[in-house]
């Protein structure tokens, strides 16, 4: 599972980001006490870093700035302040992504996810990939939902790696046969269409949700 950590003062915006990916399946921990902030992420661990910048005792860039000395950990700084001087020395310290306050929820799970799917901890990419009820496992090549779990050919996986890395996005039939092929498993349409059909019924099978969407024409979406 994805490990969540939130560095943000305010309790009822922390506690409303912590029940709301905790629902999504990530594992989640909340800074309370800020004066030793630094020390208490990095002994935390977590995969990614929602950081804010208005912080009691040390502002989110030097934070920012601290935790990227020591870790690959992915940071997204979540904040109230829009100007483009804070983004731009936010990104320069180190941080992946920028969000603005007050944010849509589900286009945050979806940068969360994003920075998910390519964040190195300690040099190791993560493994795990999770949306909605159900994780990929990349190690085991494994559909997990709950108690359940199905195998995945190579081309299911990767199939699945590329939806879940644009969840919510449509993904054209043209740039899953490009992922494919650069991953040397080249596809033709037809054989495509198999594939994402074999990995819609172990979906099923599994009761995995959100399940694929075909748009007609174009490609598809989680």
């Amino acid at each position: 599972m994805t490990k969540l950590m939130i560095v943000e003062d305010d309790e009822k915006i922390r506690d409303e980001l912590r029940l709301f990916f905790e629902r999504y399946g990530y594992v989640v921990a909340c800074a309370t006490q800020f004066d030793h902030v630094v020390d208490e992420v990095l002994s935390a661990k977590p995969d990614i870093l929602l950081l804010d910048i208005n912080l009691p005792y040390y502002d989110g860039f030097y934070i920012c700035r601290s935790i990227r000395k020591q870790s690959k950990m992915g940071i997204i700084i979540v904040t109230s302040r829009n100007a483009e001087m804070d983004e731009l020395m936010s990104m320069n310290l180190g941080a992946d992504d920028f969000v603005t306050k007050p944010f849509n929820t589900q286009i945050l799970l979806a940068r969360v996810a994003s920075l998910a799917g390519r964040v190195r901890q300690d040099g190791v990419q993560t493994s795990v990939l999770n949306y909605g009820n159900f994780s990929l496992d990349a190690n085991k090549m494994l559909l997990i939902c709950g108690e359940r779990s199905c195998e995945l050919s190579k081309n299911e996986y990767r199939i699945a790696a590329c939806l879940l890395r644009e969840r919510g996005k449509i993904v054209t039939r043209e740039q899953l046969m490009d992922d494919l092929w650069n991953n040397h498993q080249f596809l033709d349409d037809n054989t495509l269409t198999v594939n994402v059909n074999r990995l819609r019924r172990k979906m099923s099978e599994i009761h995995a949700e959100p399940s694929i969407q075909t748009k007609r024409g174009v490609g598809y979406r989680l």
